[in-house]
């Protein structure tokens, strides 16, 4: 990549002080009868009391640093800057970060120490700021961002999520996030609910979806590859549910948009409690080199062409490479 991109302004650059402090307020506020995430569990999380993400008002990090596993237009040369929160608000069963996303192992961060990650990641070269399981602290996180503004913060914010948003939510978000990077898993509501414990996943996930490409548009990536702005999707493939699998990408590409940049990742393994355990005998291996040709087929017969694939899925498959090329 040469050094000479053009400069985007992150969103947060332009968006008034006042604003900014209104839409922290609001979020704060939201923390007394939360309902932050799909679940609005409606519990008082100032008086300590813990959502269904296991967590009160304060925030807390696992870790944070240069992350060279995402996307190529994500991590660049220099790795994009990932901030871990703890907790979640899903309960996927097969979470291969569960002792972070289930287990709580993390330390309390306020939205200043938050800040100060934030910029020493951009002191480090990283690309952008990518906020990992975000959604149940978003007052922190907003105000973390108006704080490192304040202090020469000129990246773009990654908000990388499950999905299962609130598009109210997203909507005090509108002008603070640059790029919107949800891991679309779901459309059979009965496997959201049993695999990650989210009822409603669906209808939730395409109004999520609806309102995040309505503030920042398909994904746009300068003139060295770099993501600067936009929607990017992620959908893992699961065992046993291609079908699953089409309807996300049907809905991408006709609700959404058929430029969507979709990453359709084939990584599933069966960790925590997916690995043995009989209830869950159906997510209990790896996916097959046919089950991710057929996804990768239905999303081009769907009009898709924006997609990033696993290529040591694609290896010993060369009539898939072949017919890729061709299109």
């Amino acid at each position: 990549m040469s050094t000479d991109a053009p400069v985007t302004t992150p969103n947060y650059r332009d968006l008034p002080d006042e604003e900014f402090e209104d839409r922290i307020t609001d979020l704060w506020e939201r923390y007394a009868d939360c309902d932050l995430c799909a679940y609005e569990c409606s519990v008082d999380r100032t008086a300590g009391q813990e959502g269904t993400c296991r967590v009160d008002d304060t925030a807390y990090v696992s870790t944070h640093f240069p992350h060279f596993g995402e996307e190529d237009c994500l991590k660049g040369h220099n790795g994009s800057g990932t901030i871990f929160l703890a907790n979640c608000n899903m309960k996927c069963v097969f979470c291969q970060n569960f002792e972070t996303s289930h287990e709580a192992e993390g330390d309390p961060a306020t939205s200043e120490e938050i800040a100060e990650m934030a910029l020493e990641l951009e002191s480090r070269g990283c690309h952008n700021i990518n906020f990992v399981s975000p959604t149940h602290h978003s007052p922190h996180l907003v105000e973390a961002i108006k704080i490192a503004k304040e202090r020469g913060l000129d990246l773009p914010i990654v908000w990388n999520c499950g999905g299962y948003e609130r598009a109210a939510i997203l909507e005090r978000l509108e002008g603070i996030v640059d790029i919107y990077m949800p891991d679309v898993k779901w459309s059979d509501d009965a496997a959201a609910a049993k695999y990650s414990k989210a009822p409603n996943y669906w209808e939730n996930v395409t109004e999520s979806l609806r309102e995040m490409h309505r503030q920042v548009g398909d994904l746009e990536l300068d003139d060295t590859g770099l993501a600067t702005g936009g929607l990017l999707v992620r959908h893992l493939v699961m065992p046993n549910h291609v079908e699953n699998a089409e309807r996300v990408l049907e809905f991408i590409a006709e609700e959404v948009s058929p430029e969507t940049f979709v990453d359709i990742m084939a990584q599933y393994r069966p960790h925590y409690k997916a690995d043995g355990e009989e209830f869950y005998e159906e997510i209990g291996r790896s996916i097959t080199g046919d089950e991710y040709e057929a996804v990768i087929d239905h999303a081009r017969d769907v009009g898709l062409e924006r997609l990033y694939l696993d290529r040591s899925m694609l290896e010993n498959r060369p009539g898939l490479l072949d017919r890729l090329a061709r299109r």
